[in-house]
This record gives structure tokens, sequence and C-alpha cells, in this order.
């Protein structure tokens, strides 16, 4: 075995701040994105199989389906359906489907996987579910399919409202 004295003289001291600097995450990584009306919500990352820009040529429409439904897509060889959540939630402004790519996130609970169509991605973040508060104005419309929301500023009143995946997938709003 080959010694290095360099390394053998390294202080730990001298790591130390930088070591002590790197802090581990609290809370659970979600990810933040918007709806058309730039509301921002959050979805849970441990619900979400992938996220994806789809071009809408990509999306086939299925005559008859419910209104809130774009269409279909096929992610690797498997069909799932892709939904206007905004639609869903019941935004007030529409989702824009006549550009290059539309953000799609696919969320899954078992085997139930269902593309939820936005307005545009955020970040991933580190976020406290104990911090979550009580949802304040939200409408009858949407209070189902939210657990809670951060207040990010109170002086304008920005939240981040923490949506409920699996309230979502089994939703029976899907069949109208």
């Amino acid at each position: 075995m080959v010694r290095n004295p360099e390394l053998e003289t390294l202080n730990t001291q001298e790591i130390a701040p930088e070591i002590q600097s790197l802090q581990s995450p609290e809370g659970e990584l979600h990810l933040r994105f918007y709806l058309p009306s730039q509301d921002e919500f959050a979805i849970p990352a441990a619900a979400i199989r992938e996220v994806m820009q789809q071009t809408p040529d990509r999306i086939t429409p299925i005559p008859n389906a419910s209104p809130l439904l774009l269409g279909t897509i096929n992610l690797r060889g498997q069909v799932i359906w892709v939904a206007d959540l905004g639609q869903f939630l019941g935004d007030r402004v529409l989702l824009k489907t006549d550009r290059t790519e539309i953000p799609v996130i696919a969320i899954e609970e078992q085997e139930l996987i269902l593309g939820l169509a936005i307005e545009g991605l955020g970040d991933m973040e580190w976020l406290n579910v104990e911090e979550l508060q009580m949802s304040s104005n939200v409408s009858d419309h949407i209070a189902p399919y939210v657990q809670g929301e951060w207040v990010l500023n109170k002086d304008s009143q920005q939240v981040l409202r923490l949506l409920d995946h699996i309230a979502i997938l089994r939703s029976a709003r899907w069949a109208t």
C-alpha cells in the first residue's frame, strides 16, 4: 500500500466548517407547480411517477370522454389519461394547449396512474408537513383535494396548497 503523507496531515478542523454547513433537509420532498391562474400547488414527490413535457399532438383526444380529460398519452408502452388539473380544480383561467409543450405530472397510487396537465413547473422543495395550516378561502369545489396550505407571505396572502393525490386519482368527477 502506498502512503500519502499529505493526506495523513490533513487537519479535520479545517474540513469541519464545510461539513457543518451541510444541513439535512427537514420535512418531505414536494414538487411545486402552477395552474393557469398562477395559483401555486404542491404534490409529494413520492406520489409522482414522472414529470414530462408533452407536445399537444402527442395527447390523443378521446371522443365522449369527460371534458376534464385532454386525452391519452403513451408512457413507455402504457396508455394513461391526461387531465386538465386546473379545470378539474375549477381554475378560472383555461389551460393554453396551443403551445409547443405542456407540462404533465404523472401521479400514481398502487397501479392507478393519471397525467395532470398544468401551466408550469416550479421547484422541488423540502416542505415540513407539520407546518401545514388549515386552508383558508378554499372553495367547496376543491376542498376535498386540498390537505392544507403553507403561508408563504402573510402580507400578500400568498399560499402554497398541498394537494391530496389519492383524492384526485379516485375522484368520481372523472366519470362525468
